[in-house]
Order: C-alpha cells, then structure tokens, then sequence
C-alpha cells in the first residue's frame, strides 16, 4: 500500500507539507489521513436500492414497492393502489425519496409499480429514464425530471417491448438508452425505440448464463472509445456492434474462471480515459470481487464461502488483450466501486464470505479501500478507516458533485426486519470524504472561480474549455489536471453510465493573486462522452476542487 511504501520519508515529507512547498505531498497526507464518516440522516424511511445524482444537486433513491409499508408516508394522503400486490395493496407509504444534497433534506416521491431491482440512465436532457422492474413494473418506463419544487416521478406504461429485471442500461452517444438482458431474457432493446425489430437477440447472454444459478444479471457495459459495447457477464467480456447486432472481439476468460455478476455479485469500472487526441485511446477495464464458483448453492446450506480478493484490469483495444491479476486488501462480494475526480478508484461495502442475495452474505467489509491506476503494479491498494454501518446487500454509493461519496442502503431481508436479525435492515444516510478533503490540504485545494462552461450554457465536442480556479498555497503547474466525470446509477454493486475523462491539450496560466486559468479540449466525440451533463473538476496534486456542471452537446 502507498502508506508502507513511503513511510520511511514520512517525516521529510511532513517538514515540506509544513512549508507548502513540496512535489509529493498527495501520498503522504493521503495515506495518513484515511478519510472520515458522517452521519447525515438517521433514517430516510426507505433502503436505498437504486441512487441517481441529478444536475441539481438532488438524489433519487429508490427501493421496492411489493414488501410491505416503508418508514415513510406519502404526502397529503397519497396511496398506491394495486390489487395484484401480495402484500399491500393499498400502501400509503413511499419507496422512493429525493434528497437534497445541499441542503441534506429529503422527500417522498411516488412510484406506482414495482422498481424492485430495475435499471435506468440519465438522459441528454439531465432527467432520469428508469425501466423495468418486477411484476408489474417489468415493461414500465418511468421518468423524473430535475426540479426544485414539487416534482414527481411521470410514468408511460409498458415502453419496454421485453419484461427487464436485473438489466443493464447505457446512453448511446444518439441520446437513446440501449437495455440489456435481464432474467430470462437474452437481447437486448433501446429506448426509445427508433427501428424494427424491438427486440434484438444476443446469444453471448445465453452462452454465460448458469443454469439454475444464473451469473450473468446486470452486466458490466462500457462504452468503448471506438462506438462499440464492451460487456462483461459471468466471468468473460465481448464487444458488441449494436448497430449492426454483431460481436467484433471475444475477450479471454477471466483468470481463475470465477463469477463476478450477479448473484455472485463483484463489481467493475472503466478506469480514467486519457490522451483523448490519440488515434486510439487506451481503454482499460478493472473488474473486482465477486463469489467463487458454487458459492450460492453453499451458502443457501449456511456454507458461507470467502469471497474473491482478487481484481482483473484488461485494456479492451489492444490487438491481443489479456487480463492482469492483482490481489485486494479484503475478500469483497457486493462491493461497489466509485470513480472518485481524482482518477483513483474508491472500493466500498460489501461482505467477506457469501454471495448476494437474501440472507446469502456474512462478515461485512467495514474498510474501504483506494485502487490507484497510475500506482506501480503491487502498490495500488490503499486501506481506509472504516465505516460503524454493515452495508451488505441492496446497498448503494455514490459520488457527488463536492467529492463525497454518499452510501446507504443494505437489506439482506425479504422485508423490512430490524430487529432480531444478524443484519437489521439500514435506513441511515452517510457519506465517506475520501483523504483528499482532509482539511489539513485546504490551501492546496483549487476552488473553482469561473467557466466558460458555466451552468445553463453548454459547450461542444472539441472545443476549448478555460475554467479559472484559485489555490491559496503553493501551485505546482504541471500538477494540475481537469477532469468530467458522469454521474452513475448505481444499484447491485454496479454504476451504470459511469466514466471519467481527463481533458488533454492543458496550459495553466497565472491570471492575478493565487488565481490561474486553466485551458483544456474537451473530448471529440459522443463515443468518448456522450451527450448530457457531467461533473467539472480541477484537480492539484490529485486534490480536486469541488466539481461544477457542465453539460456538452
């Protein structure tokens, strides 16, 4: 780990810290620091299944409809009335809320069918598109617009042309959502639907599909700088050619042969894109976790298996991609892995033995962990301190726009259970401040000033972007980077949608007292960002600013 490996110039680098002069001060007061938990709510009336942020500094939170009464009412006598529900049918409490990060407060919202484990994607207009579900949410589209009063979700009816529970979902850079897979359902579709046939097989979903056990429910999708679909199910990826409905590179296996999809439940990002002016940009993929093979059938006989410790990075556009293994500080099923401003990887919640699903998971992972991309291979991993709050399955996190990570969620429960049970279900609020909001770096933190991509504008593909920033300490220009970072949905240990870039072509240039420019290009095309709102970040020293949005079109 980072703290190990430079401890033995601890106190040099702490003297130089002091002085605010020095070059390698980001792994020192990083490692030290460990980060810090905060309480924000005590109980926000529902589990936070599913978590999207919003352009407005708003989150949805969503769990199941079909479990019985929540902790929370709905406003002003609202009820759901639904005769097919087997436990409630007519519940006047809600199963999705909105919090207002800024303000930490939340609301109820509505949801007249069933959302329970379902899949969605921010669209170019900064609303969430969210489909499918159970029941009678299985072929249901439902929107929620970003608002600052009384806003609620607006629902199509059947939008979807194949039932999608444990799907996956990601913008197109045309603005369309495609939704892949499900249970039972080896296709995909878009939405909106433009063309014929609605429906579109893909057998690679057969192919990795366990019988009886399955492995394969939301895969890990990624659009690859090229235009294509990189999808990961089970424990083997492809990259698809939606267009034309063919596969164009089949991956190797993961080492070891293990599961990392639901129910065995790792988790994946799409590391850091860079040198976004290269011919063809390197494009790498890190999957972490997950659950031996027969995990599921032992622990459904209380054989609880320890989880994966190990993670496979593979750079999808080499001509011969193979995967590189590295080991975790933890063994980690029902992780989930956040791409934090800087670059690093943020590896949070989870369970050490078991799989996913009710009642399946067992020693909770309490420690978060930072993977660092650009660290030397062996030296990647860094522990964190740990969380008071077991978060194991039906848990969610998020990052947000001030560079918190929110996390909540965790119900191993058929129901709502809070007492008398190993992990009663969780209802608090909490976020985790990685080491770089550490105070102790405040004047070496840019603050963000201006833009020329300021709220309600918008800018282009290839364009120049100046954001004018401030350091109050000692600035260190070729340690300067400006990231975009894409909110995620997040549900079951995976982020849909979410991806970072980091702006190329940068010259930094002194403008007045601790006050700089910063000229950057934005990426050349929807393949590497597709069209909508993203997050804005100058980063000093892997210290980033609060972020701003912007959206590129």
């Amino acid at each position: 780990m980072q703290m190990n490996r430079y401890s033995s110039i601890l106190f040099f680098l702490f003297l130089q810290l002091f002085f605010a002069i020095q070059p390698c001060h980001r792994v020192v007061t990083t490692a030290a620091a460990g980060g810090t938990w905060q309480l924000l709510q005590k109980s926000i009336g529902i589990v936070a299944m599913h978590m999207q942020l919003l352009n407005n500094d708003r989150v949805v939170i969503y769990d199941r409809t079909d479990f019985g009464l929540s902790n929370l009412s709905l406003p002003d006598g609202k009820c759901r009335v639904d005769s097919s529900d087997l436990v409630v049918k007519n519940d006047c409490t809600a199963h999705s809320v909105e919090y207002d990060v800024l303000a930490n407060k939340f609301r109820p919202l509505m949801v007249q069918t069933d959302v329970w484990c379902s899949s969605g994607s921010v669209v170019p207009d900064g609303s969430l598109v969210q489909t499918g579900g159970f029941s009678d949410g299985e072929l249901k589209v439902r929107t929620f617009y970003p608002c600052n009063g009384d806003c609620d979700w607006v629902e199509t009816g059947d939008g979807l042309q194949a039932s999608r529970w444990y799907a996956t979902n990601h913008l197109l850079p045309d603005g369309r959502q495609i939704i892949i897979g499900g249970r039972d359902q080896f296709n995909y579709e878009f939405y909106p639907k433009t063309s014929s046939p609605g429906v579109y097989g893909f057998p690679f979903l057969s192919q990795t599909n366990d019988r009886s056990i399955e492995n394969n429910l939301y895969p890990f999708v990624y659009l690859n700088t090229d235009g294509n679909l990189f999808i990961f199910a089970n424990n083997r990826a492809v990259l698809l050619d939606y267009k034309i409905s063919k596969v164009v590179k089949t991956y190797p296996t993961i080492p070891g042969g293990d599961p990392r999809s639901y129910p065995s439940t790792g988790s994946a990002v799409l590391l850091p894109l860079k040198n976004l002016d290269a011919a063809t940009i390197e494009a790498e993929v890190l999957v972490c976790g997950g659950a031996p093979i027969g995990s599921l059938a032992k622990a459904q006989k209380l054989n609880f298996v320890k989880a994966l410790d190990i993670c496979g990075r593979i750079k999808i556009n080499d001509p011969n991609p193979q995967w590189a293994m590295e080991t975790m500080p933890y063994a980690r099923v029902m992780g989930d892995m956040t791409l934090l401003p800087n670059g690093a990887v943020l590896i949070i919640n989870g369970a050490g033995t078991g799989t996913a699903g009710w009642e399946n998971g067992r020693n909770p992972v309490l420690n978060p962990v930072l993977y660092w991309p650009n660290g030397a291979a062996g030296s990647r991993f860094e522990s964190l301190n740990p969380s008071t709050i077991p978060r194991m399955y039906h848990s969610t996190a998020i990052l947000l726009r001030d560079g918190r990570v929110l996390v909540a969620g965790s119900n191993t429960h058929v129901g709502y259970e809070f007492s008398g049970v190993l992990f009663p279900t969780e209802l608090r609020l909490e976020a985790f401040s990685p080491p770089y909001l550490d105070a102790q770096q405040k004047n070496l933190r840019p603050a963000i000033l201006s833009s020329t991509a300021s709220k309600g504008k918008y800018i282009g593909y290839g364009q120049k972007l100046v954001v004018r920033f401030k350091v109050t300490g000692k600035l260190i220009p070729n340690m300067i980077s400006v990231t975009m970072v894409a909110p995620a949905f997040n549900t079951h240990s995976y982020s849909m949608n979410h991806r970072l870039l980091v702006l190329g072509n940068i010259k930094v240039t002194y403008v007045g007292t601790s006050t700089y420019d910063v000229q950057v290009t934005t990426p050349r095309s929807g393949n590497l960002a597709p069209s909508g709102y993203y997050i804005l970040y100058v980063v000093h020293q892997s210290i980033p600013s609060t972020g701003i949005w912007i959206k590129i079109l």
